[in-house]
This record gives C-alpha cells, sequence and structure tokens, in this order.
C-alpha cells in the first residue's frame, strides 16, 4: 500500500510537468486514456457479459471517475498537491461517515471538519490563503470521489478488474473532448505522448496493481487506514519534486484529514465481503 500510494503520488507529480504543454485537461486525457488501454490489455473486459441491469451503473461510475480526475488536476493548478488531495478526501470520508450508523463516526467527521475548515477561504485561513477556483474544483473532485464509490458499489457483483477496465474506458470517453479541444495539435505531439503514457503507468497502472495486491493481504479497516497516509505522501512528494513548502497550519489541517480517514477506517471495520471495486481507484 505504501508502494501504491507513493506511486501515485510521484506519478501526479511529474503529470504537472505537462500542464505548461497541453493544460491540466490534455494531461487528464492523456493519464486516463493511456491507463485506460493499460487496464483494457490487462484485464480483457469484454471476456464477461455485461448484465443491462449493470450498464447505467457503469457508465455512471466511468463519468464520475473521469469528471473526478479532471477537477481534481484542474485544482493542482493553483493549489499544492498536499493540499487537494486533503480535500479531495472529504468525498469518500463523508460517503463512509453517512453510510454508518456508529455515534463515533460523528467524531470523525468533526475532525475532518475542523482540518477543511483551516484550509478553505472562509477567514480562518487568513494566514496561509489558498486560491478559492482551485479549492472549488478540489471539493469538486470530492464530490465526485463520493459519487464514484456509491456506483462502484452497485458494481460490487462483477470482477474488480472487469468493472475497472470498463470504467476507465468511460472515464476516458468523458474527459477526451475537453482535453483534445484544449491542448488541440500539441496533444498528439510524441514527446508529449510518449511522457503521457509514463505518467499513466506509474499514476494508474502500478498503484491499482499495487492495491489489488494488498487487498488480499490486508482488512478492511488496514487497507483504509494506510489509504488515508495518502495526503501526507502527496504533500512531501510536492515539497520534494514541486517544491511546494506548507505552512504549519496547513499540515495540522492535513493531519486531522488523515486521521478522521484513519479513525473511520479503524472503528467502521465491515466484512470482507463489502469490499469493492471502488477502493482500486483514486
Amino acid at each position: 500500500m505504501l508502494g501504491s500510494v507513493t506511486a501515485l503520488g510521484i506519478g501526479t507529480s511529474f503529470a504537472k510537468h505537462l500542464f505548461p504543454i497541453i493544460g491540466a485537461q490534455g494531461t487528464i486525457t492523456l493519464r486516463v486514456g493511456f491507463s485506460a488501454l493499460l487496464l483494457l490489455a490487462l484485464w480483457r473486459p469484454w471476456r464477461w457479459s455485461l448484465p443491462v441491469a449493470d450498464r447505467r451503473s457503469v457508465l455512471l461510475f466511468g463519468m464520475s471517475l473521469g469528471l473526478m480526475n479532471l477537477l481534481f488536476y484542474m485544482s493542482l493548478r493553483t493549489i499544492p498537491f498536499g493540499i487537494a488531495v486533503a480535500i479531495e478526501f472529504v468525498g469518500p470520508l463523508s460517503v463512509a461517515i453517512w453510510g454508518s450508523r456508529r455515534r463515533t463516526e460523528w467524531i470523525w467527521l468533526a475532525l475532518a471538519m475542523a482540518g477543511l475548515a483551516m484550509l478553505l477561504p472562509l477567514g480562518l485561513s487568513a494566514g496561509v490563503p489558498l486560491d478559492p477556483e482551485g479549492v472549488a474544483y478540489a471539493l469538486g473532485a470530492a464530490v465526485c470521489w463520493g459519487a464514484y464509490i456509491v456506483f462502484g458499489k452497485r458494481l460490487g457483483q462483477l470482477h474488480a478488474g472487469h468493472s475497472v477496465a470498463l470504467g476507465l474506458t468511460v472515464a476516458a470517453l468523458t474527459v477526451f473532448p475537453i482535453g483534445a479541444w484544449h491542448a488541440g495539435a500539441a496533444l498528439w505531439d510524441p514527446q508529449v505522448l510518449l511522457y503521457g503514457l509514463g505518467v499513466a503507468a506509474v499514476s494508474s497502472a502500478i498503484p491499482i496493481s499495487l492495491e489489488m495486491v494488498a487487498m488480499k493481504r490486508l482488512s478492511h479497516s488496514a487497507f483504509g487506514i494506510m489509504t488515508s497516509t495518502e495526503p501526507a505522501v502527496a504533500a512531501l512528494l510536492g515539497m520534494w519534486i514541486l517544491g511546494e513548502h506548507l505552512a504549519i497550519q496547513q499540515w495540522v489541517a492535513i493531519g486531522c484529514i488523515m486521521g478522521a480517514a484513519a479513525g473511520s477506517a479503524l472503528t467502521s471495520q465491515p466484512h470482507a465481503a463489502d469490499e469493492d471495486p471502488s477502493d482500486l481507484l483514486h
């Protein structure tokens, strides 16, 4: 799981180097598009039949995945990587808390809201201002991540590789018109395509493969706790690769959201059968 989170962070950090050339829209188009091609080749989802009742869920699953990635990359243009990840984490955390009947979940919700309040431009974070547009994009990505999990749970009866490969294909078709229109001819430059393929392999194919191995060896709560380290890893990689240095208040805010995610994962403890494809990609 640590390898998965690190690979995801490294791939996303290097993806930002494409922003000046093809923009965030073109970059996410290459990442999602090549990721879909890699997973289609790996899983060959045409080997399984797709029930008619599941087709709408696959469509909504993939569209929410594509929009989640697009909005997240749009946020990276103006706010630090680690902060964008922390804000985005509010989406799946809200879904987990909403579906729980445990009173302790409200503690994690309060902790997450405290962290979010320190990041949002609401006056509480006056000492460390963030771009409101970037924050809005990250919040939009959080909403889409939550929707992605909800729709992913409806596909729990499908093989994980089947649903994720189809979902990424729909995601690629969702973002492609936006990326192609914004980037223009630069999107098809051979060097840009090769760099995009590398980003897709490091930030999608490798993390998904490692997570699928980890899920067989970790309980759901342990898996969730390890996933909660992603904001901190993203912040450290952003500082190391991109030179994005955060204020102490921002580190505290990230810590609050991480603590909320880890606490929710620890206290929810669903059965192994409850694990679903939505845990595989984010």
